[in-house]
């Protein structure tokens, strides 16, 4: 009878302890915290906020993403730094910025690489670019959890009219801190001048740069119209942006907070992809009302013909050819 009871304890013991580590692990939860340079009214901010809110609930509070607007937790090249060391923070980011760890990347965020939506979300699909990003995780930790978020076209905005490459000699235009930007603005006539995002009004005020280049909705937000009278539609850049967090961290999660981080992370992405291409047209629209000349007569071919300048000085010409191929055919 005691050899019984003993069992039953012992049973009763084990069945206790196996319980409180299930409890344990059901109770282990994760935090990303997630920074982007953008402000609190912009389209991708309540982007982000949604692809928060579907993430924890479809973990059921396993998962959280905090959601940190115009660059509370740091500046955007010291964030990915710190997430390259694992971690538990996310950047939205471009591939400029990747191209500093993965050369060939950086393409998507030359002139006219991309000139639609639809070529921007096939890039997903494409060979080359699954293979960069592979390269990015096991060699530098940076995990692309997804990059179905296309910001807008980006025009020239200064105190001129801008309709050739010509017409943006000696100006001096604000680019971030990337060789392909820096190259792209060089090659399509103008003078590429580093600076963060947060600068650009007082730098503008301090004659530090005479201009930027830049998404409508991004004028808008900042309110870069007081400092800035004409806008030129060149369309030299489709951008679109990378949502990276570390590699070390991504994988330490349960697989099914992977799938739900990635998966929340396109649909949120194509949603407000498609959100931005109406702010677009209303920002556009704004700038008007607020007394800015919107420059539509803009010799295009001319800016595409220039912008391959910035393909061969980084010898990225074949790497160009070979995603835009994949994605055209």
């Amino acid at each position: 009878m005691n050899g019984l009871r003993r069992m039953l304890s012992a049973a009763c013991a084990a069945a206790a302890l196996a319980l409180a580590h299930s409890t344990a692990q059901a109770q282990e939860t994760y935090t990303l915290r997630f920074n982007h340079v953008l402000g609190p009214s912009e389209p991708f901010h309540q982007g982000f906020l949604k692809w928060a809110e579907r993430v924890k609930e479809r973990t059921n509070g396993g998962l959280t993403v905090e959601v940190f607007h115009s660059a509370q937790l740091g500046v955007e090249e010291d964030i990915i730094e710190q997430i390259r060391q694992g971690a538990n923070i996310g950047q939205n980011t471009d591939s400029a910025r990747l191209g500093n760890y993965v050369p060939g990347i950086a393409v998507v965020n030359g002139p006219y690489f991309v000139e639609s939506y639809e070529e921007a979300f096939k890039l997903a699909d494409s060979p080359t670019m699954q293979g960069w990003q592979q390269e990015l995780a096991d060699q530098h930790g940076l995990k692309v959890v997804c990059f179905d978020w296309v910001q807008g076209f980006r025009h020239f905005f200064t105190n001129k009219p801008i309709r050739t490459p010509e017409d943006l000699d000696g100006l001096r235009i604000r680019t971030p801190p990337a060789p392909i930007w820096q190259e792209s603005v060089r090659a399509l006539g103008a003078v590429p001048t580093a600076m963060n995002f947060g600068d650009i009004y007082p730098g503008l005020q301090q004659q530090a740069v005479d201009g930027a280049e830049l998404v409508y909705p991004n004028i808008t937000a900042a309110n870069l119209n007081e400092v800035l009278s004409h806008g030129s539609e060149t369309k030299h850049i489709l951008l679109v942006n990378f949502q990276v967090v570390s590699s070390q961290w991504f994988n330490s999660l349960p697989e099914e907070y992977q799938t739900a981080l990635v998966e929340e992370c396109r649909t949120a992405g194509q949603e407000t992809s498609a959100v931005m291409q109406k702010a677009e047209e209303n920002a556009k629209a704004e700038l008007v009302k607020r007394g800015m000349t919107i420059v539509e007569d803009v010799d295009l071919d001319a800016f595409r013909k220039a912008g391959e300048a910035a393909y061969e000085a980084l010898g990225l010409v074949e790497a160009k050819n070979k995603v835009q191929s994949e994605i055209r055919n």
